[in-house]
């Protein structure tokens, strides 16, 4: 099966990314955290040795591709998926943050990153960091600002400094979305960067109390 690069829309591939990181909001908000735990945890275990493994096996690997090379990029085939960078973002959400906290980052990482990288390929003229375009990163902006101010009304948060609080949100979602972090995947680096920078957002205008 011929694997698709970055530069492809890859459509099949973002319904999945959505379709996944939604499922583990849901796990997060309805299961509560020690069952979270167990879930997450479980697919982590089998999942990651399942990548690490067929690096060094390569019927393991062609039987992957089989299975999941509708989902997958060219550099995923001789490296970690993304799932697994996802699966380790999911633990360190949930060891270090607050659950508003992991539930926006996430929302930011299923919505404003394949929102960005769609409008980057389709429209995007103007260059701004490696393959990152201004009209992506627009995109990535609005987008992540438009899921924190709808997600802050709803639940009661912050909601007296939302013209404030929702576009600061934008820009740490569209900013760590932007900014690559060494060859680490986006999927473990951008839900990670962003709980760093709500987390602060929170504590500065009273998101805690």
């Amino acid at each position: 099966m011929a694997l698709r690069s970055k530069s492809d829309i890859h459509l099949a591939r973002k319904i999945w990314h959505l379709t996944g990181i939604v499922g583990m909001v849901l796990i997060y908000n309805y299961f509560g955290t020690r069952q979270s735990w167990f879930i997450i945890g479980a697919l982590a275990a089998f999942f990651i040795p399942l990548d690490l493994l067929r690096q060094s096996r390569p019927g393991l690997n062609a039987a992957t591709i089989r299975v999941f090379g509708l989902f997958m990029r060219k550099h995923e085939s001789d490296s970690l998926s993304g799932l697994s960078y996802l699966l380790m973002a999911g633990i360190i959400l949930l060891a270090f943050f607050d659950r508003h906290v992991i539930t926006i980052s996430l929302l930011f990482l299923a919505i404003g990153d394949p929102l960005a990288s769609y409008v980057g390929i389709r429209f995007g003229r103007d260059r701004i960091l490696g393959n990152k375009t201004l009209q992506g990163t627009l995109a990535a902006f609005f987008a992540c600002a438009t899921i924190a101010g709808v997600y802050f009304y709803l639940n009661g948060i912050m909601t007296e400094r939302l013209l404030i609080v929702a576009p600061i949100s934008g820009l740490i979602g569209a900013a760590t979305e932007l900014i690559p972090i060494g060859k680490l995947d986006d999927n473990l680096t951008c839900p990670v960067l962003s709980a760093v920078g709500l987390t602060a957002l929170f504590y500065l205008y009273g998101g805690f109390a």
